[in-house]
């Protein structure tokens, strides 16, 4: 039903049919992202992240929910943009007295710029897409301690004694590890540069040729291959998760127009998120 790639060290499972449904799964973060369909494996995250309310990121929001409920499962964190946060509130409010069911969570509406810490040494900040209606990509962080260069060769012993004395030995070190911008202009690396260095960065990519012009791609806000193309020796991610392709093209298209289009080392390190077959399966 769904499919798995991997990309950097994470796993990386779902669909995404740009304008049907897009939901995906990466258990390394513990994170669903958006909720367009609800696989059952994907119930047992304990996070999500909702991008926006357009149903096909959404719709089935309330399903992911109840599946969890059926499992007596803890409300899970979920994640959402600030701005309609008490929209989502009411509809799963709703939605649970439709069903004489309640579907708790643990409400967090986040702005640009937002941090949560999760767990591991791992935060996630929010910042700010760019679609016609309130919107967020999320950005995975890992902060590790490191001793500062100045005090490298100190030997184990000296190095506990001063930590001891409250002596300032170390520097928070941060790496990104995976982003998540979908339903967006391409603007998004301009606006939030640090997702060009992060390891895994999934990124919609809507439109690969002429069959929609970039002058209506962008019109849509959304990401057209004609302009990512030219942009790509900016690209430092270990892995380039592309998705939300248009059903315009089938999955077999995706791939040839991928391979001829993009440069050698873009291609190299491009993942598709697409199924194995020749048209999409779900």
């Amino acid at each position: 039903m769904f499919t798995t790639v991997s990309a950097g060290p994470y796993t990386i499972r779902g669909v995404s049919l740009g304008g049907l449904y897009t939901s995906l799964h990466v258990p390394e973060l513990d994170a669903v992202f958006d909720v367009g369909l609800a696989p059952r494996q994907f119930a047992a995250a304990r996070n999500i992240f909702l991008s926006h309310g357009h149903a096909d990121h959404i719709g089935a929001l309330c399903t992911l929910l109840g599946i969890r409920g059926l499992h007596r499962m803890p409300p899970p964190q979920l994640f959402v943009p600030a701005a309609i946060s008490d929209e989502v509130d009411a509809m799963l409010a709703a939605f649970g007295r439709l069903q004489r069911f309640a579907l708790p969570v643990v409400l967090r509406p986040m702005e640009p710029g937002d941090e949560v810490a999760l767990k591991g040494g791992i935060f996630v900040r929010a910042f700010k897409t760019h679609h016609p209606v309130p919107s967020l990509g999320y950005q995975f962080v890992r902060r590790t301690q490191k001793l500062k260069p100045a005090y490298i060769d100190l030997p184990g012993p000296e190095i506990g004694r001063r930590r001891a004395q409250g002596d300032d030995l170390f520097y928070t070190q941060e790496t990104p590890e995976l982003a998540y911008a979908t339903d967006t202009l391409l603007r998004v690396i301009d606006t939030h540069p640090s997702l060009l260095d992060t390891r895994v960065l999934i990124l919609e990519c809507s439109f690969l040729d002429d069959r929609k012009s970039l002058a209506d791609s962008r019109a849509g806000c959304h990401v057209h291959l004609d302009e990512l193309v030219p942009r790509a020796p900016e690209f430092q991610n270990e892995a380039l998760v592309l998705m939300h392709f248009s059903q315009l093209y089938e999955p077999a298209e995706v791939r040839e127009i991928l391979a001829r289009r993009c440069p050698a080392a873009l291609r190299a390190r491009l993942v598709p998120l697409l199924p194995e077959g020749a048209v999409w399966n779900v």
